[in-house]
């Protein structure tokens, strides 16, 4: 989320870091899609940056979402004839739920 400002951005400030450190600044910068002085300007500003999920860590993330639809379907199936069983689905279906709320933040 880019964020607007009413100042033009016309001060260079420059500060020595590692050879590390800048690939460090440039991977995290890249992640979250912003430049390195706008990542730099945000961490100093303590706003939320949040990196852009991977194509691997998108595909991931739906197919969590499935198994959770899937595992409270077969749950909502076995509620009479198995609730023991049900329930046991229901926990698995909610732990999943949980990483998926993990992967958001």
């Amino acid at each position: 989320m880019k964020r607007k400002s009413k100042h033009n951005k016309t001060t260079y400030i420059k500060f020595r870091c590692t050879q590390y450190e800048k690939k460090l600044l440039r991977i995290k910068a890249k992640r979250a899609g912003l430049s390195i002085s706008a990542y730099c300007r945000m961490a100093v500003m303590e706003d939320r940056i949040v990196e852009r999920l991977t194509e691997e860590q998108l595909e991931a993330y739906k197919m969590l979402v499935q198994y959770h639809n899937n595992f409270k379907r077969i749950s909502n199936m076995f509620r009479k004839r198995n609730p023991r069983l049900a329930d046991e689905v229901l926990r698995l279906a909610q732990e999943i739920k949980t990483h998926l709320y993990n992967f958001k933040k």
